[in-house]
Parts: C-alpha cells; sequence; structure tokens
C-alpha cells in the first residue's frame, strides 16, 4: 500500500520520536522508499501501479502502454508516463525501477484514458490508440526521403 510520510507519522505518533521510529522502518524493509515523502509497503508491487502517485497527474502511456497492450514486440524496462504543462521530462529512478514522464498537450491530456484497478491499486492508462498517438507525438519529425 503506497503511503505519504505524513500518514507515516500519523500512524507513529505515539512515538517519542515518529521521524526516528520511520526511518527504522525504513531500514528493516517495513517501508521501502518510493521517492521524498512516498513509501511503499509491499516489495512485490508492480511498478506500473505506482507511478500515478509519483508524479502527476499524469497516465501510464507511450512504450509501457504500447507494450501493455502486446502492440510492440520490445521489452519496457521503463514505466513510461504522460503529463501536461510540466515543461520538461522527468525521471525517477526507484526500488522498483525507471519511471519517466513527458508532457503531452493539455487539450489531448484528458482523453482516451482508462481507470483500471488491480487489488487496492487504482491506476489511469492511455487507451492503445492514445498510447500510439501520444508515442508519435513525442518522435523527431523524419525527413522526406524522395529517391
Amino acid at each position: 500500500m503506497i503511503k505519504t510520510t505524513n500518514m507515516i507519522l500519523a500512524e507513529l505518533s505515539s512515538y517519542a520520536n515518529p521521524k526516528a521510529k520511520l526511518s527504522r522502518l525504513v531500514k528493516e524493509g517495513t517501508y521501502i522508499q518510493i521517492v521524498r515523502g512516498l513509501y511503499e509497503t509491499d516489495r512485490g508491487v508492480p511498478r506500473h501501479l505506482l507511478a500515478g502517485s509519483i508524479y502527476g497527474p499524469s497516465y501510464i502511456s507511450f512504450a509501457y502502454a504500447l507494450g501493455f497492450y502486446g502492440m510492440i514486440p520490445e521489452a519496457v524496462y521503463a514505466v513510461t508516463s504522460a503529463t501536461f504543462e510540466k515543461r520538461k521530462n522527468k525521471k525517477y529512478q526507484t526500488p522498483f525501477g525507471m519511471f519517466l514522464y513527458r508532457d503531452v498537450p493539455s487539450a489531448v491530456f484528458p482523453l482516451g484514458i482508462r481507470l483500471l484497478q488491480e487489488g487496492d491499486y487504482f491506476y489511469r492508462i492511455a487507451e492503445p490508440e492514445k498510447a500510439l498517438c501520444d508515442q508519435l507525438y513525442t518522435m523527431p519529425p523524419t525527413a522526406n526521403t524522395r529517391e
């Protein structure tokens, strides 16, 4: 289960030093720090379930979504997500893997997204066509190659 620092500190409020207790729990492996201020309790959680909590608003798209739908033969090792109006790409290396975030135009951001649930986790992922459009949007144009 994903928890924020504030959620955990509220749970540990009966301790004299909740921050020190949290630090010990991280060292013991009870909590795994994903990024600053965000923790996971399950080491085996599928990484795509964490993407929307790491940086948002975002939805899974690009190569990861294309691989999720079986539209590309390659293995995709980074969870790729779309954001809007962030003006720069973000990259997070975590104990759960690599997470990459890229901007798409804000006018198309809310279109073609599915909200899915796996267990207690909810996540947003682009529909297959949307993932392909997002991927094409981020690719550099090719020169005309007339022979």
